[in-house]
């Protein structure tokens, strides 16, 4: 046989016995949760995702602190992402539930009882945060107060008036302002109008009369 082929078949038995070594370690936690103790059995559940994790955990930055990846002991056992994501075991011992503590409280990112697919989702949190990260320092993220004042620049102008009846302050657009304007201008135009012929009037009967 070739030596290319030589190579195949080995890299096909290695992966076979990660594949045999997980299930004899997933059988034994099985039996722990009858026999022995239901936290060694999460905590070994656990062992082994942070296991199908390490390539992935091994090419995280060096200088990216924002990690934790760590399984913490107690009465229930977290593998933890970072200071507010983990990885736990639901009720029945055999679902993964990754999780995340926020200030609205705890919201779950996936739940399966199968390992590849929360490596997945737990992988595809990790490229997020990083992605986050790196747009962070490189300056790409607009700050907060830059958002705002440039969504108050779209804003229609506003003017403050004062109420004539409380003397409160109110907004009043300036097409409003316009048209008040030309209003009052008619009605003072109108009143001058009125007074002139009121005094041409008067003017005209005084020469008559004299």
């Amino acid at each position: 046989m070739s030596e290319n082929g030589d190579k195949l078949i080995y890299r096909d038995n290695v992966r076979r016995l990660a594949d045999a070594m997980r299930e004899v370690r997933i059988g034994k936690a099985d039996r722990n949760d009858v026999v022995v103790d239901l936290k060694e059995a999460d905590r070994a559940r656990l062992e082994i995702l942070a296991e199908e994790l390490k390539s992935i955990i091994d090419d995280i930055p060096a200088n990216d602190d924002q990690f934790d990846f760590a399984i913490s002991t107690g009465m229930q056992p977290r593998f933890w992402i970072d200071a507010t994501s983990h990885v736990m075991m639901a009720r029945d011992r055999r679902t993964y539930r990754f999780v995340r503590d926020t200030r609205l409280g705890r919201i779950v990112l996936s739940e399966t009882t199968d390992i590849r697919q929360i490596r997945d989702r737990v992988t595809n949190y990790i490229a997020e945060r990083i992605v986050e990260r790196q747009r962070m320092l490189d300056g790409d993220l607009e700050p907060l107060r830059a958002v705002v004042e440039r969504e108050d620049s779209r804003r229609p102008a506003v003017v403050q008036v004062v109420d004539p009846v409380d003397g409160a302050a109110a907004p009043k657009d300036e097409w409003t302002e316009f048209v008040n304007g030309v209003v009052w201008f008619a009605t003072g135009a109108v009143t001058g109008a009125g007074l002139i012929l009121i005094w041409l009037w008067d003017r005209i009967g005084t020469l008559s009369g004299g």
